[in-house]
């Protein structure tokens, strides 16, 4: 069901969204930055602590939430946690990711298949439970987390580019047949924004400098300069963009010689 708003186009009241890998790093500051703006959020991950304590956090600021648990490697997970939720979710953000750095030749069949399982095959499933309830209220936002790596090579993190080259695939894919039901499909790709699952390399590596060196910025970004491209993407306001790919990176994809 279409709701007009007119007074701001970048509130989400009234809206219900679900952030999968919502409890830590890129995911957490997206969830409460969307509940800031007005959206009852349910923010989801494996771990059931950090689930409830993100649901505490979302109530505190005057939103609904539900501390409700899911793995993307599991398909009857992420069925239960929609089956939990009465209404159909307005905003589907999907956040959660792993990545491993080994030399590709040297990657094992069972860490290729277990990260293009949680980037790549988490998100298929995800819109695939998610979306259908959107096509039937004839509105909705899908916001796919990509990354750098999927314009773009990173060296010894091949199964991390070929899941995010293919989020950036199924985003435009999904754009191309939701966009008749008024279903906007859009992805973020956040530059280098230190998190648990990249902290260490990103701080205390050369590979850090180099990042930093390339950066026009000269510096990392803070997970809460992702907040705004959520909700705009997630708003009123972005109601004719879908297939896109917004990087959000200092300058990072334009960059060419630097000095």
């Amino acid at each position: 069901m279409r709701v007009e708003r007119t007074a701001d186009r970048f509130d989400l009241s009234g809206r219900t969204a679900l952030v999968i890998g919502g409890t830590s790093g890129i995911g957490r500051a997206i969830a409460l930055g969307l509940a800031d703006a007005g959206a009852d959020v349910v923010a989801s991950s494996r771990r059931q602590n950090d689930v409830e304590e993100m649901a505490g956090e979302i109530r505190a600021r005057g939103r609904r939430s539900l501390a409700l648990s899911s793995d993307v490697l599991l398909r009857s997970s992420l069925e239960d946690l929609h089956s939990a939720v009465v209404a159909a979710f307005d905003i589907l953000v999907n956040a959660a990711g792993t990545t491993k750095r080994v030399p590709t030749l040297e990657c094992s069949e069972d860490d290729w298949h277990t990260i293009l399982e949680t980037n790549l095959t988490g998100v298929f499933r995800a819109c695939q439970i998610v979306a259908p309830g959107m096509v039937r209220e004839g509105w909705g936002r899908i916001i796919n987390i990509a990354s750098l790596a999927t314009f773009v090579a990173f060296c010894e993190v091949a199964a991390y580019g070929a899941s995010k080259a293919g989020v950036g695939g199924l985003t435009k894919s999904l754009a191309v047949e939701l966009a008749q039901h008024g279903v906007c499909v859009n992805a973020i790709a956040p530059g280098f924004f230190p998190t648990a699952l990249n902290q260490e390399l990103l701080e205390q590596t050369p590979r850090g400098r180099e990042v930093l060196m390339r950066t026009p910025m000269h510096r990392y970004g803070r997970v809460e300069e992702l907040v705004g491209t959520a909700v705009f993407l997630a708003s009123e306001s972005a109601s004719f963009i879908t297939g896109q790919i917004l990087p959000v990176d200092g300058g990072y994809l334009a960059s060419g010689v630097n000095q």
